[in-house]
């Protein structure tokens, strides 16, 4: 996933992606750490979605912007608009299986 820190940036890939992924974490968070590589694995099986990460502890004003105030969060965006919207307590599993439904509604390759 590639690591955006500007808000300038991370609003032209929204706006000019089909799907986009945004995951904000911190290095300080235990959650954040252990889902990571667990997000990374599942978005892999997902190409034509953009998968971002943000540092949110680092970019205190680009998460503030997304209403990002805890750790971890993931959002989608679709055609420039949020889609889906996981915070703190999140199951991949169920998160997954929003993703795959979206993936196939707007015939994107899925699994």
């Amino acid at each position: 996933m590639e690591t955006i820190t500007s808000y300038e940036k991370l609003k032209g890939l929204i706006e000019n992606s089909h799907m986009v992924m945004i995951y904000f974490g911190s290095k300080a968070c235990s959650v954040c750490n252990s889902m990571k590589p667990k997000v990374e694995k599942m978005i892999k099986r997902y190409p034509a979605i953009k998968a971002l990460t943000v540092e949110a502890d680092k970019s205190l004003k680009l998460s503030a912007k997304f209403n990002v105030f805890t750790v971890p969060v993931i959002l989608l965006y679709i055609e420039g608009k949020e889609t889906i919207r996981e915070v703190r307590i999140i199951s991949l599993d169920n998160l997954e299986q929003k993703i795959a439904r979206y993936c196939q509604i707007f015939y994107v390759n899925s699994p």
